[in-house]
């Protein structure tokens, strides 16, 4: 086991439940404990990256977040999963669609996750490593989208290193976005695969539910009360999954 309090989480032995969902935005974190949980505590405030824990529906959850990129969510994940016995993260965060069919508004959830980073090379595997997510969160996933009437895609993301992409001069026929979108990748979102990686490593359940809050290629974006909207139902729909976990 990791050492605790560790480098980058104060909170004590215990102070985690052993499901967590990580948005990127500690204001979105604060967000869904005070509208969603039961008596919600802060375990952890380190640089502002907020985590409480409390119940839903009777089940202990904790909400933390992951800030932005592969890195951010590589070191909080891996303290949780080694530090403070979390066996279940699921990332909820947004995504941009880049398939005609998968709408603003819509979610996507992650059953694998391309990416150009390097995160893989720390492991020392030979070959390219296929992060995917947790059968058994998935599955409890798509009967919470079910359940709550969303509009749901399954499939492969693609986990970027980069935001604010050079692509001046660039054909659009090699324009690896397109390339994305021809092999049926369903959306650009930026933690998903080092998640996977470490909960893979770890023998963890990582799953990463997206809310589409803007179209790559038809230049559309949701406004701030639109995400608002979207993005609670897709909390519930990953609080559902947390307390289906319950004991598992």
């Amino acid at each position: 086991m990791f050492p605790t309090p560790t480098p980058h989480i104060s909170a004590k032995p215990g102070d985690f439940a052993k499901t967590v969902l990580m948005p990127g935005d500690p204001l979105r974190s604060k967000f869904i404990a005070e509208h969603f949980l039961e008596n919600p505590v802060l375990v952890n405030n380190v640089r502002g990256v907020q985590g409480y824990t409390g119940t839903y529906k009777g089940v202990r959850v904790s909400v933390m977040a992951s800030g932005m990129g592969m890195p951010a969510i590589g070191i909080y994940s891996h303290e949780l999963f080694n530090g403070y016995g979390v066996e279940n993260i699921i990332r909820v965060g947004s995504a941009g669609s880049i398939q005609d069919n998968i709408n603003l508004y819509d979610l996507v959830l992650a059953q694998g996750a391309c990416t150009d980073s390097h995160f893989a090379h720390q492991f020392h595997l030979p070959g390219i490593f296929a992060p995917i997510a947790s059968f058994e969160l998935l599955s409890e996933a798509v009967k919470a989208c079910e359940a709550h009437g969303a509009h749901y895609h399954v499939g492969n993301v693609n986990s970027s290193d980069v935001f604010y992409g050079d692509h001046a001069g660039v054909p659009e026929g090699l324009d690896s976005t397109y390339a994305l979108r021809k092999m049926g990748v369903m959306a650009l979102e930026m933690e998903a695969a080092a998640l996977y990686m470490n909960a893979a490593r770890y023998g963890k359940r990582a799953l990463c539910i997206c809310t589409i809050s803007d179209h790559v290629l038809k230049h559309q974006e949701t406004t701030s009360e639109e995400r608002q909207n979207s993005f609670t139902q897709m909390m519930e729909v990953a609080l559902d999954v947390a307390a289906a976990m319950d004991g598992r």
